[in-house]
């Protein structure tokens, strides 16, 4: 044991961090939930996180990191944040990846970062994470059938969290994730999931247009054939980085653990129909949603795709009742169709094995009595997602283009450089390179959204909440009822 611990050290030290490693538990483990805030170290008093304040230091602890995205939130070093963070994992490849793209952060040539880790390996993460309080931001990303316990658990201890999507993936514990902004709005904490699309400039400005009656008008009225909105977003299992194979880690193909399609990637759709058709209002889910149907499909894998993308030799264990012969039975795709206040929508989240084009792709229409706004990411677009308008029918075509226009010119004191151009028919919105800034990039603008919200909690919106509750409650409304198709 002793080499062992001295094998792990110099790893650690090698990546620049400082370990603490946790000895093994002598205590029974206890259930997530509200009782584990109350457990500490024997002898030990718990430490209480002190309210926050305009002048407070925001110090980040990273539990648990099994997605690449619990990095993503440390790409930069935002002005407040310490530049200490805990992490609390158990030591197995997932933490070791983590801090491995934690040292290339710090590392790259350009703009590096110079983040200090205090890694603290224990198999009950939470429990020691729940002792010590070293911060006061929890941050989750990875796992997510028992996200909301972590979640819970780190309000209830008086840390903040921002945790990546998605937060719950059954429909049964739609209760906890009440629980869970409830004991943030009691303790006047922070609690926020990483919305990240919000932030992508083709979805901004086609809420921009969605929501201006000149352009769009209203929204078109429901028809069984046609949703008023349509997305539909299209992932790939097998990735590549300079030529070899993004290895995936097991759980991933781990449905009771990362959940299907539309309970996972589909969050950012549900959040976008919202977000973009009745922005700034709170969407009472009871009143305003109704599940109309559902459905879902396997994406079939062999022995060697799932060697390919996985490194494993065979299927595990936990996979067995999905695997037919010599086949998985990956079900990863889903269809829901709903209504949102009357408005007909209709969600397709798909994985495929692999892109022969090596992106993802997102296609997302909005149909309006002028026009509809459609984004598309096809050969066309050489992969790059476009904005068009489209005006119903030529003699609406000179009324779409003159509201174009007006909102353009409108926009040129936030996003200068944004024109439109007539593309046949259509009209396309074309946006300069400037604002294109990616996915990762994503990420630190949420980051700094959530830390204005740290030094005013009062500030979020108040739609937001409700809203959280209305946008997970399609993603597993939604998969549940796919069950019974």
């Amino acid at each position: 044991m002793q080499d062992d611990q001295i094998n792990r050290r110099g790893f650690l030290r090698s990546s620049a961090v400082t370990a603490l490693f946790a000895g093994p538990a002598t205590a029974a483990a206890s259930p997530l939930g509200h009782s584990l805030a109350a457990v500490g170290r024997a002898g030990r008093p718990l430490r209480t996180p002190a309210p926050m304040n305009a002048s407070t230091e925001v110090k980040l602890i990273i539990l648990d990191p099994a997605h690449f995205h619990a990095a993503l939130v440390q790409e930069q070093m935002l002005k407040g944040i310490a530049k200490r963070v805990a992490i609390y994992a158990p030591l197995d490849s997932e933490l070791l990846a983590h801090m491995a793209r934690i040292e290339h952060f710090n590392s790259r040539p350009v703009n590096p970062t110079s983040w200090e880790l205090d890694v603290h390996c224990s198999p009950h993460s939470l429990r020691e994470m729940l002792a010590a309080r070293p911060g006061n931001v929890v941050v989750l990303s990875g796992h997510n059938g028992g996200k909301i316990e972590k979640i819970n658990a780190s309000l209830d201890a008086g840390m903040n969290v921002l945790a990546d999507k998605p937060w719950i993936i059954r429909s049964q514990d739609l209760h906890a994730l009440e629980s869970a902004l409830e004991i943030a709005d009691r303790k006047g904490l922070v609690a926020y999931d990483m919305m990240t699309e919000r932030y992508e400039i083709t979805t901004v400005m086609q809420r921009e247009l969605v929501n201006d009656p000149a352009v769009f008008g209203s929204i078109a009225p429901a028809s069984d054939t046609e949703p008023a909105v349509l997305m539909e977003s299209v992932h790939h299992i097998m990735k590549s980085v300079a030529g070899v194979p993004n290895l995936r880690p097991l759980f991933f193909f781990d449905i009771e653990d990362q959940g299907e399609g539309l309970s996972d990637v589909g969050t950012h759709l549900v959040d976008l129909v919202q977000w973009i058709l009745f922005p700034d209002q709170a969407i009472k889910y009871r009143d305003d949603i109704k599940i109309l149907d559902a459905k879902r499909w396997a994406t079939p894998i062999t022995p060697a795709q799932f060697r390919q993308v996985t490194g494993a030799a065979g299927f595990p264990a936990f996979l067995a009742p999905y695997v037919h012969g010599d086949q998985f039975d990956y079900y990863c795709n889903n269809q829901v169709d709903y209504t949102l206040r009357g408005a007909r929508v209709r969600l397709n989240v798909l994985w495929k094995y692999e892109s022969a084009a090596g992106v993802d792709f997102y296609h997302a229409v909005f149909r309006g009595t002028n026009a509809r706004i459609e984004i598309r990411q096809t050969e066309k677009e050489k992969y790059q997602p476009e904005l068009y308008v489209v005006p119903n029918g030529p003699e609406r075509h000179a009324a779409v283009l003159k509201g174009l226009q007006d909102h353009i010119e409108r926009l040129q004191g936030a996003y200068p450089g944004v024109g439109c151009e007539a593309s046949g028919d259509e009209l396309h919105v074309s946006i300069p390179d400037r604002y294109r800034v990616g996915h990762e990039a994503h990420f630190a603008q949420v980051l700094a959204q959530f830390l204005k919200y740290l030094k005013s909690p009062q500030s979020m919106p108040a739609w937001e909440r409700p809203n959280m509750v209305a946008k997970y409650y399609v993603t597993t409304a939604g998969v549940q009822r796919g069950h019974s198709a």
